[in-house]
């Protein structure tokens, strides 16, 4: 048994479900064989608890380091803020800077608030839109965190998220009092959104929504949403948390020409360091001024340092121009090894900043049995990829020779015995997917 795989069963005796973000869990890739844990990650590589290292062709930090791990432009500033103390009894100017920063890109906006993750911004936009409308009622589209007022979408329809990225997730803890405070729609369903306003119209405090996530809205929606919860008396919050910076610089909605009265980002803000941002109009955050928000380490000066450094390096870069074409290549490169050994797969046809596939035949089997063909060759590897600044040429050759490989013994074993073959190579079990219940 690898050091890896003993610590996580340690981790899992003291930590419910092992880990603090379900994305994380080795479950959710190879269990007993995913490493786990890094001691050390670097541009696109980590290096495990046994001493080895890998590329990491997955999330990159869940979407967090689109500049790499431990970019060096980042860290000087952060290094700089820890060994000047980054937090005393007075507040970090770079907190204002960077509000400052926020507003020059975003010109709609007046006001920003900080926190440090993208669950709690997302909570912070939420209370400041229902102290600013009086209104207790949230329009739910997308993925938004764990928080109360999310999960209780799930109270009277314990389904009603499934469609929202995550399926399964349970309101178990959540108060029973707030059921129908949250309804979903679901992306470019123009009439299940307009049921929403005629159900709830006179009590929505707001609609959040991501702008958009694997594609581009059909024409219209965007709009048809922004005009109708303004018609209705309620305010339209855009989470940039995860398409943020990668579409293009300063988050989807400047693309697409769509302005909300709040914005959240998170994840790629800060390149691996905690900081989460919410920006809107003046009338929007009117809110923020009459409820309690408040809290300790969102006034550390670690965040808004990182983020500092983060965005100036972004804009240097145009590193979203840079994500847009290694994602491009990456999925020529998924195509060409499957089609070249005839292994059935499915192309995203969604952003290639966000790439992906899906096997046809036994889609989660399979899966998991390239994720550990592919750990075996020295990546980290799954059938999504989030791209970075460090994904280099150099990168994509070592990753499309290992490509090859994979594929030729996916094709060897599926043609030796099919779905049983399959099984049988994995050598443990089959990857999870959606939230069940963190017990083994």
């Amino acid at each position: 048994m690898s050091i890896s795989q003993d610590y996580y069963k340690k981790a899992k005796r003291l930590i419910p479900g092992g880990v603090q973000l379900l994305s994380k869990r080795p479950e959710q890739f190879a269990p007993g064989q995913w490493p786990g844990y890094a001691v050390r990650a670097q541009g696109c590589r980590v290096l495990d608890l046994d001493g080895n290292w890998y590329y990491d062709m997955t999330t990159n930090g869940i979407g967090a380091c689109l500049l790499g791990y431990a970019d060096p432009d980042v860290s000087r500033a952060v290094v700089r803020r820890v060994e000047d103390g980054a937090m005393s009894t007075l507040n970090c100017p770079e907190e204002v800077a960077l509000a400052e920063r926020l507003i020059q890109l975003h010109p709609w906006a007046e006001n920003v608030r900080f926190a440090r993750t993208g669950g709690e911004i997302c909570a912070v936009a939420v209370r400041i839109a229902r102290a600013t409308t009086g209104r207790d009622v949230v329009a739910i589209c997308g993925y938004h965190g764990w928080s109360d007022w999310y999960l209780s979408a799930n109270l009277g329809d314990g389904q009603a998220l499934d469609g929202q990225l995550l399926p399964g997730l349970s309101p178990a803890g959540v108060p029973r009092g707030l059921k129908d405070s949250a309804v979903t729609f679901q992306y470019d369903d123009f009439e299940g959104f307009d049921r929403v306003i005629r159900g709830y119209g006179d009590r929505l405090a707001c609609v959040i929504m991501e702008p958009a996530r694997h594609h581009l809205p059909k024409p219209g929606f965007l709009e048809h949403v922004r005009d109708a919860v303004h018609k209705a008396g309620g305010l339209l919050i855009f989470d940039e948390i995860t398409i943020g910076w990668r579409l293009t610089y300063g988050g989807s909605h400047r693309l697409l020409g769509v302005t909300p009265d709040l914005a959240t980002f998170a994840k790629a803000l800060g390149n691996g360091h905690p900081i989460a941002a919410v920006i809107g109009t003046r009338a929007a955050m009117e809110g923020a001024h009459t409820s309690f928000i408040s809290s300790t380490y969102w006034t550390e000066g670690v965040g808004c340092a990182a983020a500092l450094a983060a965005l100036e390096k972004m804009e240097r870069t145009r590193v979203w121009e840079h994500v847009k074409a290694v994602g491009e290549q990456v999925l020529a490169d998924w195509t060409a090894a499957a089609a070249r050994h005839g292994v059935d797969i499915v192309p995203g046809t969604g952003f290639a900043c966000l790439a992906e596939f899906r096997f046809a035949h036994c889609p989660q089997a399979l899966k998991t049995l390239y994720t550990v063909l592919m750990l075996r060759e020295g990546f980290l590897g799954n059938t999504a990829i989030y791209p970075t600044l460090a994904h280099t040429e150099e990168v994509l050759d070592l990753h499309r020779a290992a490509l090859d490989r994979v594929f030729a013994r996916i094709a060897g074993i599926w043609r030796a015995g099919g779905e049983e073959a399959v099984l049988a190579a994995i050598g443990g079990p089959v990857c999870q997917s959606g939230f069940k219940r963190l017990i083994d």
